[in-house]
């Protein structure tokens, strides 16, 4: 028996990029957005230490563990189990950011990533309070575990005090850039945060 009303839940949020994914074998669309970044900042390089925070379903996990080659390593934190295949220079860990600890994701990290999103509220200005609390995170994880020249990439919703975040970050790197990439929904308030050369 068909559940017409199941399937339009479903599809959504299809597009020319959820379709692209699973052509892909991707896990989530998500991962053109980190391409894009990658496209034209050069976050990630061959045999990089990486970690990715709110790495679930998976998709930035895969493609970073692709640039980075064999010889690099690239761990996953997040809540959510990843159930997907992971190749031997990927791992994750389910625990949450606020409780992580010195030895869960190690030290001497070139690049930290973080898809993180809160879950939605309807309320515009409670969600990028909480994404910014997500942001405040990240950003703690990348000054005790980045290494001097690393990067930072970081989703935020935005909002009044994106601003003034983004001075906070200044301050620890010496290239930062707000960017949205094409593949972001064109309704989503989301932009991100790309830091370089943590000083």
């Amino acid at each position: 028996m068909k559940r017409p009303s199941r399937g339009r839940k479903q599809n959504r949020w299809a597009d020319h990029y959820t379709r692209k994914a699973q052509k892909d074998k991707y896990p989530a669309r998500s991962v053109y957005k980190l391409m894009e970044i990658q496209e034209k900042f050069r976050v990630l390089k061959k045999g990089q230490r990486v970690l990715d925070l709110g790495c679930a379903p998976g998709s930035w996990l895969l493609y970073a563990a692709e640039v980075c080659g064999p010889g690099g390593r690239v761990t996953g934190i997040d809540l959510q189990r990843v159930a997907i295949p992971l190749p031997k220079n990927a791992e994750t860990r389910r625990m949450d950011i606020f409780s992580m600890g010195e030895d869960d994701s190690g030290s001497g990290l070139q690049v930290v990533l973080s898809d993180m999103a809160p879950a939605t509220t309807g309320s515009r200005d409670a969600d990028a309070v909480r994404s910014l609390e997500l942001c405040e995170a990240a950003l703690s994880v990348a000054d005790a575990r980045l290494e001097k020249g690393g990067a930072l990439v970081m989703k935020i919703f935005q909002g009044e005090d994106v601003k003034a975040f983004t001075d906070k970050v200044r301050k620890k790197f010496s290239r930062v850039k707000s960017f949205k990439p094409r593949s972001c929904r064109k309704a989503s308030r989301e932009i991100y945060i790309i830091a370089q050369g943590k000083r």
